[in-house]
């Protein structure tokens, strides 16, 4: 039997409007990312990295860093969003719904929202999807919307 080398992304002729896809990764998030994150971006607001704050606040606890989930779950779409783009092109509508705990479990559904030919070159098209975020409760935490410029199959002349 012959391995077959593992699928990244999807071919724009693939995309349906209309379809939602459950993106299969996910992550717990750990406080050891939340630190790290607060560290590399310069985000030493109290409310991410002080317990003793925290306990005197709304929640009580350390909330995770929103742009922290925001990037892990774009990670977690590539699989099946992303893996053959040729570039993201933007994103909007970036909206935190719900707080986020250390040791929060999350996972990512996306629905295709629209898809359209490039004008200027027809060996791609671009995809307009809406992805949410949700926990381990099953609360949506983070939606936002992205337009991504995907590759078409490669057609085979002869």
């Amino acid at each position: 039997m012959k391995m077959e080398p593992s699928k990244l992304g999807t071919f724009f002729e693939d995309f349906e409007v209309g379809k939602t896809i459950k993106h299969s990764l996910s992550k717990t998030i750990f406080e050891s990312d939340n630190n790290l994150f607060s560290l590399l971006t310069m985000n030493h607001h109290p409310v991410h990295t002080n317990l003793d704050y925290c306990s005197n606040n709304q929640h009580g606890k350390p909330l995770v860093v929103g742009t922290l989930v925001f990037s892990i779950v774009v990670g977690m779409t590539v699989p099946d969003i992303s893996g053959k783009a040729i570039a993201n092109l933007m994103y909007e509508s970036i909206d935190h719904l719900g707080p986020v705990f250390i040791n929060d479990t999350i996972y990512a559904r996306t629905e295709i929202l629209e898809k359209k030919e490039s004008k200027s070159k027809n060996d791609r098209g671009i995809v307009y999807v809406e992805t949410t975020a949700y926990n381990q409760k099953n609360e949506d935490i983070l939606r936002f919307r992205r337009k991504v410029l995907i590759k078409k199959r490669e057609i085979k002349n002869g």
